[in-house]
């Protein structure tokens, strides 16, 4: 029996579960097989209340609790846009606590939504450019295209390559592509995550007129929704330059696009063509 599950890092805010749980149900529709909506941490924190009177699932005991009722193959779809720390070290850390317990099942970590050596996928660079195509109004932008910042370079790499692509589709309707992070950590070996959002908000060349900011985002949460981080990091650089306008575009994962991707990432770990980790079960020969 088999499990999938759509993971994200999880949020205290509930707009970022809904989400979650609404491209859970898309993927359910297109693969035939359900897939379950839950988050490494955070979620189950938020009252049931606010998500529609269904608490939120956190993985590792939803996990557990597939492979009580007997899955013996668990499939994680990241809804993460690059290998980060929650792939490559936490979520493996739960999975070896769980084959502690269930030696007899597998697990499988599919490919994030950028699969940097599988080859030159332009889905999610498209899909951003509809984002950013659907606010402009004549005059030729700038484009900001601002994920969080972090500090695995692997990940800022996919963001500085999707901002890559992003200029080549944009090349006839906007100035320019530019990539940023909105927060980065301390010390210079963290340095790969500049220009921040606000530093470049403030550069000349670029607060001169109107600024699309294309979000590297998938859900809302305190960063990225209504009144987020990024909305203040905005309006503080608009009142400091009177010529500049930054216009928001929709997060990725509001996008319907992002389904086929994940489709594509799901189907790839089935078929065993593409997958970012794998834990066999215990006796199971090594792939």
């Amino acid at each position: 029996m088999r499990a999938i599950f759509l993971v994200d890092n999880g949020s205290l805010r509930p707009a970022a579960t809904l989400n979650l749980r609404r491209v859970a149900a898309a993927l359910s529709q297109q693969t035939g097989e359900m897939v379950q909506a839950a988050s490494l941490l955070h979620s189950n924190k938020i009252p049931a209340d606010q998500l529609e009177g269904t608490p939120a699932l956190t993985f590792g005991p939803a996990a557990e609790r597939s492979a009580e009722q007997g899955a013996t193959e668990i499939i994680v779809v990241p809804f993460f846009f690059g290998p980060s720390k929650a792939l490559t070290g936490y979520l493996p850390e739960r999975m070896v606590a769980l084959q502690a317990k269930f030696p007899g099942v597998n697990v499988r970590v599919a490919q994030p939504l950028v699969d940097e050596l599988g080859g030159n996928d332009l889905r999610l660079a498209r899909l951003l450019a509809d984002n950013v195509r659907e606010q402009l109004t004549g005059e030729r932008p700038r484009v900001a295209l601002v994920d969080h910042g972090s500090p695995i370079p692997e990940v800022t790499a996919v963001r500085n390559r999707l901002a890559g692509q992003l200029s080549v589709l944009l090349e006839e309707e906007v100035v320019c592509v530019a990539a940023a992070s909105m927060e980065r950590r301390e010390g210079d070996e963290y340095r790969f995550n500049e220009p921040l959002l606000e530093n470049l908000l403030g550069n000349p060349e670029f607060y001169a007129g109107p600024v699309v900011l294309a979000m590297l985002f998938l859900s809302p949460g305190r960063h990225a929704g209504e009144g987020g981080d990024i909305d203040g990091i905005c309006r503080a650089a608009e009142k400091r330059h009177s010529t500049l306008k930054v216009i928001t575009t929709k997060l990725v994962g509001e996008h319907d696009g992002v389904v086929d991707i994940l489709h594509s990432r799901l189907r790839q770990a089935i078929d065993d063509e593409r997958f970012l980790l794998d834990l066999p079960a215990s006796g199971d020969a090594q792939r």
